[in-house]
């Protein structure tokens, strides 16, 4: 017997949406598959909304700082990442999630997903053509940067624990590693 899996489109994801299929449960499209989000727990909630305000104090009205709010990506995905860094497109984000050329940067909190993080979803970003994403892993205070993309893989990593840091789309801004992993 072989057994066939249904990879859902994009378009097909949000019909079902739309239908409120998914109401109930909190999931996200990564390659055609639902994938269920396991719930939030209080160190994740925390240190998501502290460095996401932390990032809009930084840099103002420059970005758009989107908390788990889903970005469209070419790979039959569709995530939603803890923060997402995006153009400030106002009611463009009416008709469409931030695709691949209105992202900045990416922000996963991982302590639980930290395997799917440095995993799955690493390719797939990395795959999309985003071109930074940083983990911060909750386990030890750290902050896993990946950034310049050859051939749909990140080609450099740097583990932070303090110190600052720039983003390559912002390279006049220096991100304090510690306001980001709460390890102040």
């Amino acid at each position: 017997m072989t057994i066939t899996t249904y990879k859902w489109t994009i378009e097909r994801y949000h019909q079902a949406i739309a239908a409120g299929i998914f109401d109930d449960q909190p999931i996200e499209l990564l390659r055609g598959e639902l994938i269920v989000m396991p719930p939030e727990r209080e160190p994740h909630a925390y240190y998501n909304t502290e460095a996401a305000d932390y990032l809009r104090i930084l840099l103002g009205e420059r970005v758009k700082i989107r908390d788990a709010k889903p970005i469209t990506l070419p790979n039959n995905s569709e995530p939603a990442p803890d923060i997402a860094i995006v153009k400030p497109l106002g009611k463009v984000y009416l008709e469409h999630h931030p695709y691949p050329e209105d992202i900045f940067w990416i922000i996963e909190f991982s302590k639980a997903t930290l395997s799917k993080d440095l995993g799955q979803k690493k390719e797939i970003y990395a795959e999309a053509g985003i071109t930074e994403y940083w983990v911060v892993n909750l386990n030890n205070s750290q902050l896993q940067v990946f950034r310049d993309l050859n051939n749909g893989q990140y080609t450099t990593e740097l583990t932070l624990t303090r110190g600052t840091i720039s983003p390559l789309a912002f390279p006049d801004i220096f991100v304090q590693v510690e306001s980001i992993t709460g390890n102040r």
